[in-house]
């Protein structure tokens, strides 16, 4: 499980505190493939990142005992100073790769941005970014439970969609998901359950559909 206690999330306005979550308590299962619901700007991307640790609440905490991946996707977490090679070298040293040159070339080839790999990330466009992410997590064998994917769809052409999702599905007997996307078709290609962002809150639905449904009645007009 996933365990949300008395978080709240929240960014200064000039007209006060605009919360994104507010006093969330609930318990999220990592036994299925979860879609996250809600239309832009509700929060999706916020409670991703704070799922895998790139943001934070402003109090409160999400905790679990299970391996929680970073976000891959738009909004995936690489240092900006760093050419891609050099964080795809940096993440190879931390986990006990002395030659890092042939994960250096995998993500490389995967993530087809040619000159760009060996520029710095700040100069990358957000799909760039996620095709470096998606490719550095799927190069090494990292034990995660659970991997959270955020717009991947949204990101290239139709043939590295088509790489990258079968890539996804080879982790299937490895981990589970949680994924963010504005395609219902998407979500409903690899998740079982759902969760609505609504209320600055989380309601979870065990069956997709449910929460398709719910998320349509309350903001599709």
């Amino acid at each position: 499980m996933i365990h949300f206690e008395c978080l709240n999330k929240y960014y200064p306005t000039k007209r006060g505190r605009h919360y994104v979550f507010k006093d969330l308590t609930i318990s999220l299962p990592t036994d299925r493939n979860i879609a996250v619901l809600g239309p832009n700007g509700v929060g999706k991307s916020t409670l991703i990142r704070m799922m895998g640790g790139s943001d934070m609440p402003n109090s409160g905490r999400i905790h679990s005992d299970k391996n929680i991946s970073w976000p891959l996707g738009l909004q995936g977490g690489l240092q900006g100073s760093m050419t891609a090679r050099e964080n795809v070298r940096f993440v190879a040293r931390i986990h006990g790769y002395k030659d890092t040159k042939p994960i250096e070339q995998q993500v490389q080839r995967f993530a087809e941005i040619g000159k760009f790999f060996d520029e710095p990330v700040k100069t990358y466009s957000s799909g760039m970014r996620s095709r470096i992410t998606f490719g550095l997590t799927m190069a090494f064998d990292f034990d995660f439970d659970v991997l959270l994917i955020d717009e991947l769809g949204a990101v290239g052409d139709a043939n590295f969609r088509k790489k990258s999702e079968k890539l996804l599905l080879d982790k299937y007997d490895q981990t589970k998901l949680f994924m963010v996307n504005h395609s219902i078709s998407g979500l409903k290609k690899f998740c079982d359950s759902g969760v609505v962002i609504k209320n600055q809150s989380l309601v979870f639905f065990e069956k997709l559909d449910d929460a398709i449904e719910e998320y349509q009645e309350v903001y599709v007009k």
